[in-house]
């Protein structure tokens, strides 16, 4: 859990309005200085890069099962075809192709791990200004809020990501630079109606609504936002909960240690213990979110298959239902959880210990 000192020099006025008490007792720490607010961005930003990096294979052929990417749907459905569409992509591609779009996943997860960690101390200082406050309800907002902040600014890129990892063609392989301008300049079919008066109500519509452009970036983005509340809510209180358990004075002994930057310090997680609240946190998180998450990713590929056609939130899950029934909901479910469960535990590792060697 996260680990802060006094520094002995904060009226109890200033403790009242810009600091607040984090999980474990620890001290508090003005959290509106500059020099703590970089500090804080540069360890979640290095804690996504590092989980990201980690858990790359699986990612991508979790996307091109969520997906229905025609050539690995036969894949589907067991851990055998997980081992068999990573073989695969190793044989045609080779190790580049298992990190196919790794490159703009960084680009995206610097700033997106960045600004999720950052913003959740800066929320978490508002709704939990002291002890007193700290409930649950409290923790689950502030995970969510920061959640929603940092998706909103980072999504446009992992437009740019999904895309690149659900290409599987060897010959013409699209650029970076190709992608983007696909993705803007992609518009919806024109619906050709028969009689003038059934054309005219779709026709006023579609006028008014932009058929390309930005707005192309940001396709499943309804969904990515109620995704995101429960899957950054649950994370960061699954994790602060956690971390209170471990830290009961009867696990206490054999759960923490001594903060090796400073011993007067509390005493943080030791790394077993740390991974192991980050692990359980990823697998709630997953459980919770993971419907929304496959409509998202149907929706981002949308203007890639099919006949191009834009599909909204409601008519995504409709034709998923269609297709799989409530399966469907959970395709590559379980690669979710051998991604995500390491993710969050090298996650939230490496953001503590980050924290803990940047002194803050």
């Amino acid at each position: 859990m996260d680990v802060t000192r006094g520094s002995g020099k904060t009226s109890n006025k200033d403790l009242h309005s810009t600091v607040a008490l984090k999980p474990g007792g620890s001290q508090p720490k003005n959290k509106q200085n500059l020099d703590y607010v970089l500090r804080t961005g540069l360890a979640g930003g290095l804690a996504g890069c590092a989980a990201k990096t980690i858990v790359g294979p699986l990612d991508r052929v979790k996307i091109l099962f969520q997906a229905s990417n025609p050539q690995f749907a036969k894949y589907t459905g067991s851990w055998f075809g997980v081992v068999t569409a990573m073989r695969d992509i190793n044989r045609q591609s080779g190790v580049r192709g298992l990190f196919r779009g790794h490159s703009a996943t960084l680009l995206r997860i610097f700033p997106y791990a960045a600004i999720k960690f950052l913003a959740y101390e800066q929320i978490r200082a508002v709704l939990i200004p002291s002890k007193q406050y700290e409930t649950p309800l409290r923790r689950l907002f502030s995970g969510a809020f920061a959640g929603v902040t940092s998706v909103f600014v980072t999504y446009p890129l992992e437009v740019v990501r999904v895309r690149l990892a659900f290409e599987t063609k060897e010959v013409g392989r699209s650029s970076l630079r190709s992608i983007c301008a696909q993705i803007y300049h992609e518009q919806p079919p024109r619906i050709v109606h028969s009689s003038a008066v059934a054309a005219a109500v779709p026709a006023a519509a579609a006028a008014a609504a932009p058929r390309s452009g930005l707005i192309n970036f940001y396709r499943g983005f309804s969904s990515t936002l109620a995704g995101m509340l429960p899957y950054a809510g649950m994370s960061f209180l699954t994790h602060d909960t956690a971390g209170d358990w471990l830290r009961l004075p009867t696990l206490a002994p054999y759960t923490t240690t001594a903060n090796p930057k400073n011993a007067s310090a509390p005493p943080i997680l030791r790394y077993w213990a740390e991974l192991l609240a980050g692990g359980f946190a990823g697998l709630v998180s997953q459980t919770a979110s993971y419907p929304f998450e496959v409509v998202r990713r149907r929706m981002q590929v949308g203007g890639a298959v099919g006949d191009g056609h834009r599909l909204g939130m409601a008519e995504t899950t409709a034709r998923v239902w269609a297709e799989r029934g409530w399966r469907g909901f959970f395709v590559g479910l379980s690669i979710g959880y051998f991604k995500v469960v390491p993710m969050a535990a090298v996650s939230f590792y490496v953001y503590e210990r980050g924290k803990v060697a940047l002194g803050v």
